[in-house]
């Protein structure tokens, strides 16, 4: 009887090994679910960025959309470069630059956005190859008068 009850204590709870094991696993997959936290975390901070830069763009295209034929004669010739400060904290948030064409009663206005990080490198180098350089938002549009 003694025998009996022995092997049912033993057959009761968990070792430790059964525990460490355990611990283990569940650690594994808590490291599993951090890496996805930073990856869903760095995808959301690059679609914040790429939103706001799509945003300056469509404002920039607004205000030359509300500007008279002779306030865009004026805006035509060499690009507009423009450093941001979004925040008002002192740092440069973005570069823009805006490239307004004249064609006959047409203008086509070409805005570009650039991170922050692209304030140093020439005008003429980021208008040749804005996918060399990461741009974060291209758009083109055309303005009648």
């Amino acid at each position: 009887m003694k025998k009996l009850e022995r092997r049912k204590r033993k057959s009761e709870g968990f070792s430790l090994i059964e525990t460490l094991v355990g611990v283990a696993l569940v650690a594994i997959a808590m490291l599993g679910l951090a890496q996805l936290m930073v990856l869903s975390i760095a995808n959301n901070t690059r679609a914040d960025r790429m939103s706001t830069a799509t945003f300056l763009a469509r404002q920039q295209i607004e205000q030359l959309r509300l500007m008279t034929a002779e306030e865009l004669i004026t805006q035509v010739g060499a690009p507009l470069d423009e450093q941001l400060d979004l925040n008002q904290d002192g740092v440069f948030d973005y570069r823009r630059i805006t490239v307004l064409q004249q064609s006959g009663a047409f203008y086509q206005a070409h805005i570009l956005i650039f991170a922050a990080e692209k304030m140093s490198i020439s005008q003429g180098e980021l208008l040749a190859d804005p996918d060399a350089h990461r741009v974060r938002a291209d758009i083109t549009s055309l303005i009648s008068r």
